[in-house]
C-alpha cells in the first residue's frame, strides 16, 4: 500500500529528505506542491494521507504562516523530525564564483545564508524562488548560465550541478523542524508526550501570566511560544505553544482547566517528541477508501 504524502517542493528537496527520514520503510507516493498552502489544502481535501511541512528553523526562526495554515484547515500535527541543514552553492558545469551574477533559492534558505549573501552583493542579484530543489532544477533544465542556486548537496547530485561553495549558512549548526500533518480524525499515539496548542486570551491584565503560571503549577514544560496577530481583530493575538508532559491523563485535566481560563483553546496536535528522528508508525493507521 502506498502512502500519499504532500510536500512543499520537489524530489530531493529538504522536505523530501524529511519524508525519507520519517517513512524509510514505506512505499511513498510523493505529491509535490509549489506552496505550503497547497500542501495543507491537499490534505484537507483528502487527496493526500499526510503532509510534511517545515515549521521552524534554528537560524530563521518560526515559519509563521504555516501555523495559520494548520489552524485554518483544522489539521493535526501527528509527528515531527529534525534535519541538519547544510547549504551549498551550485551551478552548471564550467561556472565559477566569478561568473555568477544571480543566486536563486527559497526565501527561508536565503535568510539562513544572509551573511554569505551580503558578501557577494551587489555583484550578485538575489532572487527568491519556490523552493531550493526547484530553483536548482530550473538551472539544469533551462541551461541557465551565470545563475546559481542555494540548496542541499543532494540536489546538486540529483540534477548534475557543480558545487561552487559549501557550508553557506550563517550559523554552522543549522536545524529545521518538520512536522507531519493529518486530518483531525487521526488518533494521537499512546506514547505521546508533546502537544501543540493555540489559545486566545481576553483583554484582562495578567491573562498570559495566568496561563504560564498554570502550566508551571502542573509541571507542564513550555518549550515554545509564538504570537500571531488575529487579522479580523486588530491588536489581538493568538498564541501558539508547544508543551511537554509526562502523564497523558494529567495533561487532559490541564487542558480542561485551560479551556475555562482562556477565551479560546484549540489542540493542534498531541504526539511524541522525536529528537532521535525515529521513523513514524503512522502508515499502519491508514485505511484507503473509507
Amino acid at each position: 500500500m502506498s502512502i500519499k504524502i504532500a510536500i512543499q517542493g520537489i524530489e530531493s528537496s529538504f522536505h523530501h529528505l524529511a519524508v525519507q527520514k520519517l517513512f524509510p520503510n514505506n512505499n511513498v507516493t510523493l505529491m509535490p506542491c509549489d506552496s505550503f498552502n497547497k500542501v495543507t489544502g491537499t490534505i484537507a481535501n483528502l487527496s493526500a494521507d499526510f503532509g510534511v511541512i517545515a515549521i521552524e528553523n534554528s537560524i530563521a526562526g518560526s515559519i509563521l504562516p504555516n501555523y495559520t495554515l494548520i489552524d485554518r484547515e483544522n489539521l493535526q500535527i501527528l509527528d515531527e523530525v529534525f534535519l541538519n541543514i547544510d547549504m551549498y552553492l551550485m551551478a552548471l558545469e564550467g561556472e565559477t564564483l566569478h561568473t555568477i551574477n544571480e543566486i536563486h533559492s527559497h526565501p527561508v534558505a536565503l535568510q539562513q545564508c544572509k551573511d554569505y549573501l551580503m558578501r557577494v552583493q551587489p555583484h550578485c542579484k538575489i532572487v527568491e524562488g519556490k523552493d531550493t530543489a526547484s530553483e536548482a532544477k530550473k538551472i539544469r533544465d533551462g541551461n541557465l548560465k551565470g545563475v546559481a542556486a542555494i540548496a542541499g548537496k543532494q540536489v546538486a547530485e540529483r540534477y548534475g550541478l557543480q558545487i561552487l561553495d559549501s557550508h553557506l549558512q550563517s550559523i554552522k549548526v543549522d536545524k529545521t523542524r518538520f512536522v507531519v500533518l493529518g486530518r483531525s480524525t487521526e488518533a494521537s499515539p499512546i506514547a505521546a508526550n508533546k502537544a501543540s496548542l493555540k489559545f486566545i486570551l481576553d483583554h484582562e491584565v495578567g491573562s498570559l501570566s495566568n496561563v504560564l503560571q498554570l502550566l508551571q503549577t502542573f509541571k507542564i514544560n513550555l518549550t515554545k511560544i509564538q504570537s500571531l496577530p488575529i487579522p479580523e481583530k486588530p491588536w489581538q493575538y493568538a498564541f501558539f505553544v508547544d508543551v511537554l508532559f509526562e502523564d497523558r491523563t494529567f495533561f487532559s485535566e490541564v487542558i480542561t482547566i485551560l479551556k475555562k481560563t482562556v477565551e479560546e483553546l484549540k489542540v493542534l496536535g498531541i504526539y511524541k517528541q522525536n529528537l532521535e528522528n525515529t521513523p513514524s508508525n503512522l502508515a499502519k493507521h491508514i485505511v484507503h477508501g473509507e
